[in-house]
């Protein structure tokens, strides 16, 4: 099922896509020629997977899938960290038919619960470590559950499940245009949003973004400290290595300074994907390496604008470009850019070939060259739609164009500079933070009257949430205090990193809290 990708010097490329194609399939069978090489190696000095070892274990995990009842799409839960068996499950499951769902391994119980309700998952797939954010709430819906790693009674391993079952030579079926997998996105309330991909939609990011922009090609070497259940670290450490046969290091733990430079250091690869928050992270850290310690040709940035200081200070220091772009679970990767040889720090680059950019006021009129508008993409990865959501679905995918929420100005030159959300939402390190959801939590706290929640830049200039707060008549609480109260319900990277103690909020004459004033 190789593909072919055809040039035109006016006309954006174009990826042709036979009817009948399976995604996983196709990037497990493209690699005959290279099977002894490895496909994924695991941490500092840890486990690796070839490419022959990989298709061996994604047609046995598929296999296994068959015999215990699962069916073409019927939806599976993966909850687990980068760890060899991520990449065998996931195209294990888009092998077999099945739609994998990948979600973030920093949520509670609660979120978890909702995601499993609402796609009706039939199956779950968890790290053991995991596991005990999942013990109290997998619905009955659920009919099978495996662990990764360690025994979880009364669960099967997913090693077990794989070492027992016979290789499934034949995938299903499928169609290009047919679902694949999901990936839950937030919106502007902060309920999660099944974003339903097809399966033409890996190959094409694939093409486009990381042989177009980035330019991989099989002796590179990658790692992306961006995790596989993100839609960046998805293409980063999936689709766009196994499209060309290059070698993809994962990192099981967080990705800290000290951990990054260590595979950096030890493991050497050629691309490193990073999100500004790590970025300036290791600028500021004491064991920054050297140049000469390091084999990087590119590095690229996602999931928040990047900051031009950092960007300057990093070219500087290790003589090559971080390629800052945006992207989003709506359209999977990366569609705006910088590019080799054309990089300029503080903007968001030049659309990705194959995609076509335009901003509008809030008519849906084009906005004058230089001045802000909101930025609509259309291109070949748009997903199909929200999952049981059809207002959210209609509004942000409008015909052939995508609505991205982000407000964009572009200069004569072409390229595009960010101008902030076109709503409330934040990004802290790369994933939406809704406000409300913050507040609200904040609310129960019994001393806490009203709160209001936005973005505020720290010392490296990166988004993070600030808390305005106004206690209950003769109520007292701490700053510290009130932290720990919303790390304790929230996900950990939602909580205020400064909180305001205030008498009042500045409110509209209807009562609304006006957010402008506090920011």
């Amino acid at each position: 099922m190789e593909l072919s990708l055809t040039d035109h010097q006016v006309s954006p490329p174009l990826v042709t896509i036979p009817r009948l194609y399976n995604a996983a399939h196709d990037l497990i069978a493209r690699h005959a020629q290279r099977r002894d090489k490895v496909a994924f190696a695991q941490d500092v000095d840890g486990p690796s997977l070839t490419f022959g070892q990989l298709e061996d274990r994604v047609q046995r995990f598929a296999s296994a899938l068959l015999k215990a009842g699962l069916r073409a799409e019927d939806r599976v839960m993966l909850c687990m960290h980068d760890t060899l068996n991520w990449p065998v499950a996931y195209l294990g499951c888009i092998y077999a038919g099945v739609i994998p769902i990948a979600t973030n391994t920093l949520l509670t119980p609660k979120d978890y619960q909702y995601m499993l309700e609402d796609s009706r998952a039939v199956g779950l797939l968890v790290s053991s470590a995991l596991w005990p954010q999942f013990k109290d709430i997998v619905p009955s819906s659920v009919r099978t559950c495996w662990v990764d790693g360690d025994d979880v009674a009364p669960h099967p391993r997913m090693d077990d499940l794989v070492s027992s079952s016979e290789p499934l030579k034949q995938p299903h079926a499928s169609v290009s245009d047919e679902a694949c997998f999901w990936l839950y996105s937030s919106g502007s309330t902060g309920a999660p949003k099944g974003t339903v991909h097809l399966h033409s939609h890996l190959i094409q990011t694939a093409e486009l973004y990381g042989r177009g922009v980035l330019g991989i090609q099989e002796q590179d070497v990658v790692f992306s400290a961006a995790k596989l259940f993100f839609a960046y670290g998805l293409g980063n450490a999936l689709s766009f290595p196994l499209c060309v046969g290059a070698t993809t290091i994962l990192l099981s733990r967080r990705p800290t300074p000290e951990d990054v430079f260590a595979i950096l250091k030890t493991r050497q690869p050629s691309i490193f994907y990073g999100v500004p928050t790590l970025f300036a992270g290791m600028l500021a850290h004491p064991l920054l390496p050297k140049a000469s310690e390091l084999n990087l040709r590119v590095s690229t940035s996602a999931g928040e604008a990047l900051p031009s200081d950092i960007g300057q200070r990093w070219q500087a220091h290790f003589g090559t470009d971080i390629l800052d772009g945006i992207g989003s679970t709506e359209m999977l990767h990366i569609f705006l850019s910088n590019q080799h040889g054309h990089v300029r720090y503080g903007t968001t680059g030049k659309p990705v070939p194959g995609y076509e950019l335009r901003l509008v006021d809030d008519h849906g009129a084009p906005v004058p060259t230089g001045e802000l508008g909101e930025l609509q993409i259309k291109g070949p990865s748009s997903a199909l739609m929200y999952w049981n959501n059809r207002a959210k679905t209609k509004h942000t995918f409008a015909g052939e164009w995508t609505r991205s929420g982000d407000k964009y100005s572009v200069d004569e030159q072409g390229y595009y500079t960010y101008g902030g959300r076109s709503d409330d939402m934040l990004k802290v390190g790369g994933i939406y933070v809704s406000p409300f959801e913050v507040e609200a939590t904040l609310m129960t706290h019994p001393a806490v009257l009203e709160a209001a929640v936005v973005g505020h830049a720290d010392e490296a200039d990166l988004i993070k949430p600030k808390a305005f707060v106004v206690l209950k008549p003769g109520q007292q609480a701490s700053e510290e205090e009130l932290k720990a109260h919303v790390k304790s319900r929230l996900a950990p990277y939602k909580y205020p990193r400064w909180i305001e103690l205030v008498k009042d909020l500045p409110k509209t004459a209807t009562g609304k809290i006006q957010r402008f004033k506090l920011r």
